[in-house]
């Protein structure tokens, strides 16, 4: 099954979906348009079942199939299609028609095409279900850093829909659109957040001797947690310590600070790694801060896991890669990456996959200028009704 031809005729209609969610982004769990608009064009489209407010406000489809001798019982398995909804805090640079409306909000990272494509898809299989089972669209909040995948599987998500196996896409910025990659095992690394706070005496910048200055130590810290990485991992394993902020409480070059604060970022790719890492980052920072008299206090708080794809369901996500696109439109070994997805709660509870379909020459996701691909859309809604047609087969 190449790209459906029903795709081509409908990405004005899709696409013209996807630029009126870019016009108007919202961010994290505050999606009041964005969640009606979905669930409008979900009842639209005729689907079996509409269910708002899952995860505060995830909307959620169930489309039944026509398997079991026409009987519409959709019985059989049931699978889980998702996508992201929210924006992110960021001033748009594309000076595009259909650019952000709202200010500081944009849709930075193609949430925007990910709804629309599964909206396609809703349609499409709400019109034909040509397929024995039941569907389940997840239109999931808060995505960017509000951990929406773990709200809605608090609420019921999977229990409530009897949700079997569970598939999803990123677009990827780079990857020429049409392909496809994903990989077994670890896709993308874990995200943990650190926050340092090294306490010494302040004094006077003139008289250092008099005092235990903070900063000194703080810098010492920042350099000293590259060793966790180049010292204590795996040299084959992939972790990540970064220090993106530090600032102390001095107002002044002649001010030796009594307090200076850092944070960051811990990303991993194994589950071990990410136990050693937060036990090294604890004690270099209060081991380094002890050694120049001052103290180190951490704060260590885990994020998303490591978004890890499930063997059998990620030959069953690339068999529908390559039924639309190709076989060598598809690399299903690809190189797994750093940036994290909270798709990972999902996986967890669930057997599944998650897969990228490119996105282009665009701008880097999270960049002021990125916009996503809209010749990207017939691929994407092809993908997850290639997915659902595989797995949940009529019979014959």
């Amino acid at each position: 099954m190449p790209v459906k031809n029903r795709f081509a005729e409908m990405l004005p209609e899709i696409a013209g979906w996807r630029q009126d969610f870019h016009r108007h982004p919202e961010l994290m769990y505050d999606l009041p348009r964005t969640s009606a608009r979905v669930a409008g064009l979900l009842r639209d489209f005729g689907v079996d079942e509409v269910v708002e407010g899952i995860g505060r406000t995830g909307v959620v489809a169930v489309i039944r199939g026509r398997g079991q001798g026409q009987q519409g019982t959709g019985a059989g398995r049931t699978l889980g299609l998702r996508a992201d909804m929210d924006a992110l805090p960021i001033i748009e640079r594309t000076g595009l028609d259909h650019a952000s409306q709202t200010p500081g909000v944009m849709h930075a990272c193609g949430h925007d095409g990910h709804t629309a494509m599964l909206l396609g898809a809703a349609k499409y299989l709400a019109e034909t279900r040509g397929f024995d089972g039941t569907v389940v669209c997840i239109f999931q909040p808060a995505e960017e850093g509000g951990a929406g995948a773990k709200a809605m599987i608090d609420d019921g998500l999977m229990e409530r829909f009897g949700i079997d196996e569970v598939y999803g896409l990123h677009n990827a910025p780079g990857l020429p659109v049409g392909r496809f990659a994903t990989r077994s095992g670890p896709l993308q690394a874990s995200a943990d957040e650190f926050t340092i706070t090294v306490t010494g005496r302040g004094g006077h910048a003139a008289e250092p001797h008099r005092a235990v200055d903070t900063t000194l130590a703080a810098c010492q810290i920042v350099v000293s947690l590259q060793s966790v990485v180049a010292r204590n991992v795996d040299p084959l394993a992939a972790v990540v310590v970064t220090v993106g902020t530090l600032r102390t409480d001095s107002g002044a070059s002649n001010i030796i600070a009594q307090q200076a604060v850092m944070e960051g970022t811990v990303r991993c790719l194994d589950p071990a790694m990410r136990d050693l890492a937060e036990a090294r980052v604890k004690a270099v920072a209060t081991a380094t801060a002890a050694a120049f008299g001052a103290t180190a206090e951490v704060a260590y708080e885990r994020g998303y896991p490591v978004t890890v794809n499930h063997p059998e369901n990620t030959a069953h996500a690339i068999a529908a890669a390559e039924a639309v696109a190709g076989t060598a439109q598809v690399d299903g070994a690809a190189r797994p990456i750093m940036p994290a997805e909270d798709f990972s709660y999902m996986l967890e509870a669930r057997p599944g996959a998650y897969v990228f379909l490119g996105n282009g020459d665009s701008a880097q996701c999270h960049h002021p200028a990125y916009d996503f691909d809209d010749q990207a859309i017939p691929f994407g809604c092809s993908w997850f009704v290639a997915l659902v047609e595989s797995r949940l087969p009529l019979s014959a």
